[in-house]
């Protein structure tokens, strides 16, 4: 994070000795089980829902293997998850926040394959600006250009004139004041035996905190994410991972003292 960007809650804080500490976590951990026992019943609610059949011949991608067609991105597999990642006609580079995303991809994509699914990110920009950031950040998951087709806007993660009506576009389901030209989601698509393409599920707006493990794993630490309850954009400390300028490590109450020997 950047040495001027929010800065760190106070670390005074209520402390306990063991007996009472543990009985503090016994009691929160009862609610983690329920809040993951729910989690369960929705995962389960999210597999039950219908299907809707794709007409994947209105979708072709410009890819770096040449022209593909939906069903073709699955590579195979019997599942599709998608990153509608935001990389407009004429950005250079890629929303920081669908960036954040991504850098969490490449470690899955083996373990997705072990459970037959695929793996794309799809933006509105041309090929050629796609392949240059990826380039630079240093990613090698699969990013193809939906720049010749509607899939974009089918899906309400990219807004033209036309699609705004007093200034708000559908996005997330309903009409908002959605600022860029651009928006993030995740869609997960299944086909069938016979060929068919179906999208199971599309998810939008804090819905694509799934793949932001690094929001997982600061909601463990004492400041959690630490971002300011007042911005806009709760986000705004994201930068793309080289552009990032490190902190230096916050000065022990202690000072120099033993507590540094080695």
């Amino acid at each position: 994070m950047h040495a001027t960007d929010t800065a760190l809650p106070d670390t005074r804080h209520a402390v306990a000795d063991e007996a009472t500490w543990t009985e503090a976590r016994l009691a929160l951990l009862a609610r983690e089980k329920q809040l993951m026992q729910q989690h369960d019943r929705i995962a389960a609610e999210r597999r039950a829902l219908p299907w809707r059949r794709i007409d994947v011949a209105r979708y072709v991608f410009d890819t770096p293997e040449g022209a593909r067609t939906l069903d073709q991105l699955f590579d195979g597999r019997r599942q599709l998850l998608v990153q509608h990642f935001m990389l407009g006609t004429d950005w250079d580079a890629g929303c920081p926040s669908c960036s954040y995303m991504a850098d969490h991809t490449d470690g899955m994509l083996r373990h997705l394959a072990a459970r037959d699914t695929a793996f794309v990110a799809i933006s509105r920009a041309p090929l050629a600006r796609i392949e240059a950031f990826k380039r630079r950040m240093g990613w090698g998951f699969r990013w193809v250009s939906s720049a010749g087709n509607r899939f974009n806007r089918d899906f309400h993660v990219s807004f033209d004139d036309a699609d705004r009506t007093g200034g708000e576009v559908l996005y997330n389901y309903h009409r908002t004041g959605f600022p860029a030209s651009e928006a993030p989601g995740i869609s997960a698509f299944v086909r069938s035996d016979a060929g068919e393409v179906f999208l199971t599920y599309s998810t939008f707006g804090r819905g694509v905190e799934v793949m932001m493990g690094t929001y997982a794993m600061l909601d463990l630490t004492a400041f959690g994410r630490h971002e300011r309850e007042d911005a806009p954009n709760k986000m705004e400390w994201v930068r793309h991972h080289d552009r990032y300028v490190q902190a230096a490590p916050a000065a022990s109450a202690g000072g120099a003292c033993c507590h540094h020997k080695a």
